[in-house]
């Protein structure tokens, strides 16, 4: 009998390259945006003499543009035909504006920087995902996207830990460490220039001329609007980050070791995503769905209810658990549900409505937490992810696509 390494082991080498070159690029792009975004805030306060009710408007403008563009970039995909090409662009505009960064020398620099890298994750993301569910086999979703959110990931916590060792080899010098993050953009963009090519059209799976027309819309399955809804309550849960951080410093963790708070998060997210996408395509999904579900509200009630370090540590590794748990899966629910030649749309819209409801979890967590302390917002984002819970029961049964 085969173990699950060896299932895993298996299922990575019959993942197509593409779907590899592909994560490394999400992984590339990462480390170079983190680096810059992880001392982003300090360097428009202290250096740019920007206020910090302007850095959380650049950051909020920002967010929402990139939001928006999701759902177009993935409907034209689905009418070029073609998902490289605006994947590619993507990729592109927020390579070059990574020089930007460091030679600013106003706000408005940066801000239109910030601005245009936005503009890129946009249109990158919906395409991205359509592109691994068309070069997946159906068997194989499942460890493809938990692969390419697995080396998303990384990047996520390496990016951080590069920018910190950067500021102590260079004594802090912030342009210095901007500079160091354009090479790992370019590296992505290349990549996915000479590496990444567009899956070969199914036969008998036309170009959709209208895919945001009401008609084509009407095409998308019960199921994936469910999975759609679904996704949007369970991210009421799963409010920013930025309040993990938050409960550290409140129990007194020193504010120079508050980034490893996100490290240690990413890191279980990064280590669980791929085998979980691995057991996604062996069993049912909306059943290891709901283990992500639960280890949410796990993670809420260890991180309101349980107190110091502890409690802490453990609603950290459970919430990086949650992670690694549901993402790759709700993206493979959706490449399942939605029509080969709407998946661009389905992933846009998936990804438009994901964002409004982070944006509406993180104002109802701030005032929650502003009124009545972190407990209840913690235990609030357990009650939404235990809604989210009952909801999955009508998927109950869904198998990997066969």
């Amino acid at each position: 009998m085969a173990t699950g390494d060896d299932s895993s082991t298996s299922a990575a080498r019959r993942i197509p390259p593409g779907i590899w070159a592909l994560g490394f690029v999400s992984m590339l792009m990462d480390v170079s945006s983190e680096m810059i975004h992880a001392l982003l805030p300090i360097y428009l306060v202290t250096t740019l003499g920007a206020s910090t009710l302007a850095v959380g408007f650049i950051e909020g403008i920002a967010e929402a543009t990139a939001s928006i563009t999701k759902v177009f970039s993935g409907a034209l995909s689905d009418w070029f035909g073609r998902r490289k090409l605006l994947a590619a662009i993507g990729y592109g505009l927020a390579a070059f504006t990574k020089p930007v960064f460091p030679l600013a020398e106003t706000l408005g620099w940066v801000v239109a920087a910030r601005f245009v890298d936005r503009i890129g994750k946009g249109i990158r993301g919906a395409p991205r995902d359509a592109l691994i569910a068309d070069l997946a086999p159906p068997q194989l979703r499942g460890a493809a996207f938990g692969l390419r959110q697995s080396l998303d990931t990384v990047g996520a916590f390496v990016g951080p830990l590069l920018a910190v060792g950067l500021m102590w080899l260079t004594s802090e010098n912030i342009p210095l460490v901007f500079w160091a993050a354009v090479v790992p953009a370019f590296g992505a963009f290349a990549l996915i220039v000479f590496a990444v090519h567009d899956a070969p059209r199914p036969a008998g799976v036309d170009i959709v001329r209208k895919p945001l027309s009401a008609a084509e819309l009407r095409r998308l399955p019960a199921e994936y609007w469910w999975t759609v809804a679904l996704s949007a309550v369970f991210t009421l849960a799963r409010f920013s980050e930025a309040f993990l951080v938050l409960r550290a410093q409140e129990i007194g963790v020193a504010a120079t070791l508050v980034p490893f708070v996100l490290v240690l998060m990413n890191v279980v997210y990064a280590l669980s995503s791929y085998p979980a996408g691995v057991l996604a395509d062996r069993f049912d999904r909306p059943r290891l769905l709901a283990l992500g579900f639960a280890l949410l509200v796990a993670a809420d009630f260890a991180l309101g209810l349980v107190d110091g370090l502890a409690g802490l540590a453990l609603g950290l590794v459970l919430w990086g658990l949650h992670m690694g748990m549901t993402q790759g899966l709700l993206a493979a629910l959706v490449a399942d549900a939605a029509p080969a030649a709407l998946r661009g749309t389905a992933f846009g819209l998936f990804n438009l409505v994901g964002g409004l409801a982070l944006l509406a979890a993180s104002v109802i967590a701030g005032a929650l937490w502003d009124a009545y302390g972190s407990a209840t917002t913690f235990v609030a984002g357990a009650a939404f992810a235990a809604v989210a819970l009952v909801g999955l029961l009508p998927l109950r049964g869904r198998r990997r696509a066969s």
